[in-house]
């Protein structure tokens, strides 16, 4: 090496910038330092168990669906206008008769102690005080009865249906009774799944688990000691069944009197169907790319479905990391859309206070992207918003 390469390369390792270039990043140290919710990503990661983390990251196979549900709001491109009073961005939309104060809502996750020990009660609180729609996961570590009193009213309560339908009727019953008024029956994991990246992680993890999760781990597909399950015999319970039809809504609609969305449609023939079979609502969703390797994302498969569900409001989750990504959607035609990832990250680093930073992010940028849009109100953002590229 000449003397004069070698004072160079010494000249640029010791400047600063060459220093916060290639230094590694401190993972955040409290909530409010997190300035997009992709800060609470390794902050999370740092603060869990490698098998917990693994349960929450993984979607299936080669996790092709997972990237693309994020990468593919890239492909939207948002129309600036100008010359718009957009002093006062207005939030609200309607679902089902109801007000909600913003169109961020919060996906079902199963058990959430598993990220924080306060698990759904952190994100109950956060859920309240930001005033944001909560949907509680049939695989819920705290029974809906006490999310409901933390929440301050009855919560949407996602249903896996199960092999038995003796066993599904208790579900169903014991949430509409709560006072639940909504019921978003999960079809997309019927035919189970394979979570490669979940399976790869956890052998990094040389804890027990059965010490603390009946059944094996967080990573089992399993009932047991899941406070829904109480008074009904898990012990040849599936919650998986290839067998499950059409024939399934039109029962759960007999049934009960709660609202029926149907979470799982990615497509213009099963919206058609779900028209059909009398369901109130959509959400489009993969499972957070967590259900079939289609490599669609469910942004793109948003419009399609949207044309076919007719009046039914349509909701959206799946890779959603900013809020222009919530706008993307809502010009799209979604009513509201959801987030899982995101939350689930700012819990497990800091609790109820770390769902909140990641609401406050999302909103606050929500605002701004209707402001530059020229589109102040929630109602006023349609197609004519976005671009495909």
């Amino acid at each position: 090496m000449t003397p004069n390469r070698r004072r160079f390369l010494q000249f640029l390792a010791a400047s600063p910038l060459f220093q916060t270039a290639f230094a590694e990043q401190p993972s955040l140290v409290k909530p409010e330092d997190g300035l997009s919710v992709m800060d609470f990503e390794e902050a999370a990661k740092r603060a869990l168990p490698p098998a917990h983390y693994g349960y929450m990251a993984t979607g299936v196979d080669d996790d092709l669906t997972l990237k693309a549900n994020h990468e593919a709001f890239q492909h939207y491109r948002l129309r600036a206008r100008r010359l718009v009073d957009a002093s006062k961005p207005d939030l609200h939309t309607d679902v089902f008769g109801q007000t909600w104060e913003s169109p961020i809502f919060i996906c079902p996750c199963g058990s959430q102690r598993a990220f924080h020990t306060d698990g759904e009660f952190a994100t109950a609180r956060a859920a309240k005080s930001k005033q944001t729609q909560m949907i509680l996961s049939t695989q819920t570590s705290v029974p809906i009865e006490d999310v409901n009193r933390t929440y301050g009213k009855p919560v949407w309560f996602q249903l896996y249906t199960t092999s038995r339908w003796d066993a599904t009727e208790k579900l169903v019953k014991r949430a509409e009774d709560s006072g639940s008024p909504v019921l978003v029956f999960t079809v997309d994991q019927q035919a189970g799944r394979n979570t490669e990246t979940q399976a790869r992680i956890r052998p990094q993890d040389t804890r027990n688990c059965g010490g603390c999760h009946e059944g094996g781990g967080p990573s089992t597909f399993s009932q047991q000691g899941k406070p829904m399950y109480a008074g009904i015999d898990t012990s040849s319970l599936g919650l998986a069944d290839p067998a499950l039809t059409w024939a399934a809504v039109d029962r759960l609609k007999r049934f009960t009197r709660m609202k029926i969305v149907l979470k799982g449609i990615v497509t213009r023939e099963d919206a058609m169907l779900a028209r059909q079979h009398g369901a109130d609502g959509i959400i489009v969703s993969n499972h957070g790319g967590r259900a079939e390797e289609s490599g669609f994302a469910t942004i793109d498969c948003l419009a399609e479905v949207v044309d076919g569900a007719g009046p039914m409001p349509v909701m959206l989750d799946g890779g959603v990391r900013r809020g222009t990504d919530v706008y993307k959607a809502l010009a799209l035609g979604a009513r509201g859309v959801g987030i899982g990832r995101p939350y689930l990250w700012g819990l497990s680093a800091f609790g109820q206070a770390g769902v909140e930073r990641v609401l406050d992010i999302l909103h606050a940028e929500l605002q701004l992207t209707m402001r530059q849009c020229g589109t102040p109100a929630i109602k006023q953002i349609t197609r004519a918003a976005v671009q495909k590229a």
